[in-house]
């Protein structure tokens, strides 16, 4: 990833974690991935992984993550009950939505309006890290295509 890129990926969490945040004053600094508690997420057999900064991704509330994916891993067609904003860290995201694929790659930000209907997945050149909050817990509901 080249220096502009990290950057900006770096501007653009900071300004999610105030925004999703801006009330608190407390201090969160987190030196970098690795240095956070990993947990597998259920059902994905360790192929999707996530470690919370604040807040749970799966209790209730507003929380901030890291994901990870590993390469070639697809969620499939769903939809979440509320807005999902994400900034992609490495590897190349995602998203089918009405049958356009687009790809999000290292210093990316997209965010899904709630309730859009859309497949998702990490390619097959590299695992994927993510970076997501929400104003409350997480949530992927499968649709049939």
């Amino acid at each position: 990833m080249n220096t502009l890129t990290k950057l900006l990926a770096g501007l653009t969490v900071g300004a999610m974690a105030l925004t999703a945040h801006a009330g608190d004053d407390t201090l969160i600094s987190v030196p970098n991935s690795a240095a956070l508690k990993w947990q597998d997420v259920p059902n994905t057999q360790g192929a999707v992984s996530y470690a919370n900064v604040e807040g749970d991704l799966f209790g209730k509330g507003p929380y901030s993550a890291y994901v990870k994916f590993k390469k070639g891993v697809d969620n499939g067609l769903h939809q979440h009950t509320q807005v999902l904003p994400t900034v992609v860290l490495a590897g190349t995201f995602y998203a089918v939505i009405d049958g356009k694929r687009v790809e999000y790659p290292a210093g990316a930000y997209y965010k899904l309006p709630a309730d859009l209907v859309h497949e998702s997945g990490c390619t097959a050149e590299a695992d994927c890290l993510l970076f997501q909050y929400q104003a409350d817990a997480f949530d992927l509901k499968p649709v049939k295509g």
